[in-house]
């Protein structure tokens, strides 16, 4: 098989990770071209002793933390000053910590694993990890609207997200309830669901949302892979159904650390 075809099934989780890694769909898949870029041009030197997806990560690694990468020449301006920021946030991070708790919890790497692709030992990842978790437990609370029309799964979500010490505000089973749920409440943060109750589209839902204001936003889905294709402007934030509580914890902070958004386009 075709180192191609290697790397083809892992590309959609590794646009997820640069996204939260980032806080940018434009910024995390400018990254993720430029790792598929620097493989193309030299596809000897990819790392062939490593599973593909651990050495597709470590190719990533190396460009994250070696290179800077340009955000697409037609980016707008409107795009681009949030784009500006969220650079100047990413400065002032330790971003290996981070980076080991997104492999760990949203990738699923296990500690080996994570320590290939950053080039240290297990021990040292658990270390990175627990230094991530405590950054968690610094951040500021906020207000949180749940969009989710699965009263198990929003009664979970619920409760991670109070565990977390965010308050919940609402949970919405509609469109037109979330959009209401917003007006009133003003949340800082907002877990959207893709299928909705009645029919109406979680998507539609933030999308209106985000024109009345700007909050981060967390979508979760069955299918994620249908939304990371890099191909139109894309949520920021994926979590995959079923999902792991570990996934969640670390995707609210990813989201809640950079506090920006990015309007979604049908």
């Amino acid at each position: 098989m075709s180192l191609a075809a290697d790397l083809a099934p892992h590309l959609s989780h590794l646009r997820r990770y640069a996204r939260a890694l980032t806080g940018s769909q434009v910024h995390g898949d400018a990254y993720v071209r430029a790792c598929l870029e620097t493989i193309v041009e030299a596809p000897d030197e990819f790392p062939r002793d490593v599973g593909a997806k651990v050495g597709l990560y470590k190719v990533f690694y190396a460009i994250w933390m070696t290179a800077h990468v340009d955000e697409p020449a037609d980016l707008d301006d409107s795009m681009a000053k949030p784009e500006r920021r969220l650079q100047r946030r990413l400065e002032e991070l330790t971003p290996v910590s981070r980076q080991a708790l997104l492999l760990t919890a949203m990738e699923g790497f296990g500690e080996n694993e994570t320590a290939e692709i950053i080039g240290i030992t297990p021990d040292e990842v658990g270390e990175l990890v627990e230094m991530a978790l405590a950054d968690i437990q610094r951040q500021e609370r906020t207000k949180v609207l749940i969009i989710e029309d699965e009263p198990a799964i929003s009664m979970d979500l619920a409760s991670l997200v109070t565990d977390l010490g965010h308050q919940v505000v609402a949970i919405s089973m509609t469109r037109n309830q979330a959009v209401k749920a917003a007006r009133d409440h003003k949340p800082g943060l907002v877990l959207a669901d893709i299928q909705l109750a009645d029919g109406s589209s979680g998507l539609d839902a933030v999308k209106e949302i985000l024109g009345q204001m700007e909050v981060p936003v967390i979508f979760i889905t069955a299918f994620p892979e249908r939304l990371l294709t890099g191909e139109r402007p894309e949520p920021t934030f994926l979590i995959t159904k079923p999902f792991d509580h570990r996934t969640v914890q670390a995707t609210i902070s990813q989201a809640l650390f950079f506090n920006t958004s990015e309007a979604l386009v049908a």
